[in-house]
């Protein structure tokens, strides 16, 4: 089974780098060499390498990579304001201490304090004595960060637990990443990117319809029998569906 990766252990999901990123390369799709060309505007050459470093570590840039393709079609056919969801959905689909953490914001009323202990306690609880306190704190400030990227946290301090918009598109696209690690039918509910949406199941159906309707995806549902494809979508932006 293929390993995970991540990059919170020394940086968040760095939107505003990804930002720039694909402004600068998504027509041309000289991801790589845009991150040669410091586009994110670092002051040192470390500072140049690192940041591309963490940033290929994390989204890849493949274009031999379905999600990533997937990604790109999502992010261009996307409004600026579901962007950031769209990139944290697709760092929790490659980021295991990310994925890690969507129990805590599930299990975080919205207008309660998404505290900074909670996730020391998660990362704790999959992997116990790995890190030294200080170190724990420091990661677990990461992985918050991102979830504030992606509007799930409000605040610089208090860290207010909030619930930002989720439209069908951010929805379908989660659907997509789960369907294409293998998930169908009910499993897709129960994907970790599906749950990192933080809604309940009748609500995603709801924007599976809507997603369906907006020729995004193919959605049926029929008592206890849930079909779910993207036969459409994945001939458009040239994915083979029965490939994961």
């Amino acid at each position: 089974m293929k390993r995970f990766k991540t990059i919170h252990t020394s940086r968040t999901m760095m939107f505003a780098e990804l930002e720039k990123v694909m402004a600068y390369s998504l027509d041309s799709e000289n991801f790589l060499e845009a991150l040669g060309d410091n586009i994110t505007a670092k002051k040192s050459n470390s500072g140049v390498e690192k940041t591309a470093s963490y940033l290929k570590q994390l989204y890849g840039f493949d274009n031999n990579e379905h999600t990533f393709v997937a990604f790109k079609y999502f992010w261009k056919n996307s409004e600026s304001s579901e962007q950031p969801l769209i990139a944290f959905l697709y760092a929790v689909n490659k980021d295991y201490l990310l994925s890690e953490s969507i129990e805590v914001i599930q299990g975080t009323a919205s207008g309660e304090k998404a505290a900074i202990e909670s996730f020391e306690n998660v990362i704790e609880k999959y992997h116990p004595q790995r890190y030294s306190a200080n170190t724990l704190k420091s990661v677990a400030q990461n992985i918050a960060s991102s979830w504030k990227q992606a509007g799930f946290i409000l605040g610089k301090v208090k860290n207010i637990r909030i619930q930002p918009d989720i439209t069908y598109r951010i929805a379908t696209f989660a659907f997509l990443l789960a369907y294409l690690s293998g998930d169908r039918g009910e499993y897709i509910w129960n994907n970790r990117c599906v749950n990192a949406l933080c809604l309940p199941e009748s609500k995603l159906r709801e924007l599976a319809i809507e997603g369906a309707k907006n020729d995004l995806m193919q959605y049926q549902h029929a008592g206890s029998v849930t079909a779910i494809s993207f036969t459409a979508l994945l001939n458009k932006i040239g994915i083979d569906g029965n490939t994961n």
